[in-house]
């Protein structure tokens, strides 16, 4: 495939997949489902952090980790009794437990407490050092630096350890990418949008080895450094917004017809 063939299916399926549609039965539903922006970041992140597995599955245990929260995750965060982290118990998803959601939410609460939201972090780490693998680095000390059970540290993969960081980006690229689709938000307007990195999984990477932009077999933070320096090539200013194109190209089995490709 040409260069010029590739980019025409890239944007064919980016205008296919960054539709509205795409919103409800994706994960990134549970923070629309809020108006204020600190809610949308603790809704978002946590809705993030168990998204593994069916996507139906995903949002239905996240709404319910909503409710649990009283559908006011970020007044939650800040201000839960220990009676009501206590009633977080109950809330599972797969291997991601009650005991791991309140650990979390103590750790939401100490950098809201330091940074005054979960936004400023990132957007006052990125302004300090320009590199979202170093603040992905540096979140996860951060995050992690308050007392917690040591098997909550599985849910917050390493990038220092070579992780994808597949969640981290994806609510990284909800949260700083904009446009008009009305799919992302676009709340930290201080991290560039061509600074992001793609949410690697098993879908965008199978699609993104058969249209020849990556070769690497694993899908590490090697491999996600390599097929987002390829969709640079097509868009530097915004090269994860073909996240939509990849992914759902892969989910729908779109690339199956060899004619496609």
């Amino acid at each position: 495939m040409t260069e010029e063939a590739l980019r025409e299916l890239l944007e064919t399926l980016y205008d296919r997949f960054n539709r509205t549609e795409f919103i409800a039965p994706d994960p990134i539903s549970v923070p629309h489902r809020f108006e204020g922006q600190e809610d949308r970041e603790i809704a978002g992140f946590l809705a993030a952090t168990i998204a593994w597995g069916n996507r139906k599955s995903i949002v239905h245990n996240a709404c319910r980790m909503m409710r649990y929260m009283d559908d006011a995750p970020a007044d939650f965060v800040r201000y839960a009794s220990e009676e009501e982290l206590r009633s977080l118990q109950g809330c599972v998803h797969r291997t991601f437990n009650g005991e791991d959601l309140i650990a979390f939410v103590r750790s939401l609460r100490s950098i809201v407490e330091r940074y005054g939201s979960l936004g400023g972090f990132f957007e006052s780490r990125y302004a300090a050092t320009g590199s979202i693998p170093t603040v992905l680095s540096e979140f996860r000390k951060e995050f992690l630096s308050v007392p917690h059970p040591t098997h909550c540290e599985k849910h917050l993969p390493s990038i220092d350890k070579g992780a994808s960081c597949k969640r981290l980006n994806m609510f990284l690229r909800w949260m700083v990418r904009r446009d008009d689709r009305g799919v992302d938000f676009g709340l930290w307007r201080s991290i560039p949008m061509s600074a992001l990195y793609l949410p690697l999984d098993v879908h965008s990477g199978a699609v993104g080895r058969t249209l020849g932009l990556l070769s690497r077999r694993q899908n590490d933070w090697r491999a996600v450094v390599e097929i987002t320096e390829s969709l640079r090539r097509f868009d530097p200013e915004d090269p994860v917004r073909y996240d939509y194109a990849l992914f759902g190209a892969g989910m729908e089995g779109f690339l199956k017809d060899s004619s496609v490709v």
